[in-house]
Order: C-alpha cells, then structure tokens, then sequence
C-alpha cells in the first residue's frame, strides 16, 4: 500500500507543477470534474482530440506560411481555432503563444507569424508530453489498486 500512496503523491506533486509552470490552468481541473466512473477515459479522450486536432492545424498552418501570397485570414482562422482547443482543454501555455500569432496575423507580418507558429509548436509540444506523462502516472496509480485524487 505504501507503493501506491507514493505513486498517488508523485501524482499530485507531478499535477501541481504542470500548474504551477504555467502549463495547465483551471480549466483542466474543470475538465477533470466532468469524468466519473460512468465516462473514466473522459479527460484522455478530450485530450486526444486535442492532439490529433492540433497536429491538424499546425500542419496546416505551416502550408499557408509557405504560400508565395499568404492568406492571413485561412491563418487566423486557424490560429483562433487551435487557441480556442487550448483554452478548452486548460493548456494555458499554447493558448497564450496563440494570442501573440494572432496579433502578428492581424499585422500580416509573415516574418512573426513563422516565429510564432515555431513558439506554439514549442509549447504544444511541451504540454503533450507533459499530458502524455500524467496520463502514464495516472494508470500506474490504477495499475497498483489506488485511486486518482480528484482536483481541489
């Protein structure tokens, strides 16, 4: 049992830094408070969508920023489009290196928009592997018979 209580506490530390970095913010634990027993896989699957989601927007965004004439509009859409999943799914980070892309578009600085989408990719990238890593955590305290602590 004290193999899970330390597993249940790495958990915890683990959750409370990806907070405390910047990473995450409130609207994960609200996202977190949706799942129960009846739906387990809830926040995994949101979060899912969410990767193959913006995998799909950046790839796109990277086309546009190649064109010989750039459509600042097709890449504020997009831009928009992925701050708006960020938001939802509480990945504060990606949310705000969207917010300096979108300022960018609106200038059409295609020099700062590619500067830009470098930093959102830095950042999505970031916070997947950080989600990837709590996700693995989280059925390791399953895996042992424990219980994931919900958020306060």
């Amino acid at each position: 049992m004290d193999g899970v209580i330390q597993l249940q506490r790495q958990l915890v530390d683990y959750t409370a830094s990806l907070f405390h970095e910047g990473f995450l913010d409130e609207q994960f634990n609200q996202l977190q408070q949706l799942q129960d027993e009846n739906n387990p896989d809830f926040v995994v699957e949101v979060v899912s969508l969410f990767f193959e989601d913006s995998e799909r927007l950046l790839n796109e965004l990277a086309k546009a920023l190649e064109q010989q004439c750039v459509d600042f509009k097709r890449i504020d859409a997009h831009v928009h489009q992925l701050k708006g999943s960020s938001s939802s799914i509480g990945a504060q980070r990606v949310q705000k290196a969207c917010i300096a892309f979108r300022n960018y578009c609106d200038e059409q600085n295609t020099e700062g928009c590619l500067k830009c989408l470098q930093q959102v990719k830095h950042e999505y990238s970031l916070v997947k592997t950080k989600l990837e890593t709590l996700f693995k955590l989280q059925r390791r305290v399953l895996a042992a018979g424990g219980s994931i602590p919900k958020p306060i």
